[in-house]
């Protein structure tokens, strides 16, 4: 059996936000405890935080920031959905982030059919979020698109099919996406056990080993860097 990360890598030519957008438009963003200019913003604050990927991105001459897999984040401490006196604080980001305004058309990644879908309502949370379902030769997984706007959800049913690169959605704003600045989160699931509409993006430091191995890189998928 190939496994799922070979068969990602050798899948070509794959988007899943505005496909006029080449890859040499895109920016890597360092959101880690390590980027010492976040200490100028109020990444708190969803309008302080917009300013901060407009001014990244105009200072790059680029249209979409991106990164985040594997990345660990100080700014989930903002709400307590990730951080409870029974369990390990989540702040390690599993999936990759796609930064660009609200209204930007979001594109199945591959051939698919809707797993499930709802909104994730909530400060921190994914807002409406879709979970598709794919095949590759003999293997099943699943992606996930958080942070979109609310009008993706009209008239979606499970088992809904799409085309590699048909647009399903668009992304949210603040007012519906978790308080965030806008963007796409993009998952990769191998097993979604009994998760509907839902699945950790953010994980503890000692359930990392399990997500990385479950949740395997979407630059293997997007190769937006080489």
């Amino acid at each position: 059996m190939t496994s799922l990360e070979t068969l990602l890598r050798n899948t070509q030519d794959v988007k899943v936000i505005d496909s006029t957008i080449n890859n040499e438009d895109y920016v890597a963003l360092d959101l880690s405890p390590s980027n010492h200019e976040l200490l100028n913003f109020d990444i708190k604050c969803a309008v302080s935080f917009e300013k901060y990927i407009e001014n990244h991105l105009a200072l790059n001459n680029a249209q979409i920031a991106f990164g985040g897999y594997n990345e660990k984040r100080n700014l989930y401490q903002r709400s307590t959905i990730f951080k409870d006196e029974e369990t390990d604080e989540r702040n390690m980001h599993i999936g990759l982030d796609l930064w660009i305004k609200a209204g930007t058309p979001v594109l199945s990644a591959l051939d698919a059919k809707v797993h499930s879908f709802d909104f994730n309502a909530g400060f921190g949370d994914y807002g409406p979020t879709i979970i598709l379902e794919h095949q590759l030769e003999d293997q099943t997984f699943y992606t996930l698109y958080g942070h979109l706007s609310l009008n993706s959800l009209d008239g979606i049913e499970i088992g809904t099919v799409f085309k590699k690169g048909e647009q399903f959605a668009t992304l949210g704003d603040a007012a519906v996406n978790g308080d965030y600045s806008p963007h796409l989160h993009f998952q990769i699931i191998k097993n979604i056990s009994d998760k509907f509409g839902d699945y950790p993006g953010v994980c503890s430091k000692k359930e990392l080993p399990f997500y990385l191995e479950n949740c395997p890189d979407p630059n293997l998928l997007l190769k937006i860097t080489a």
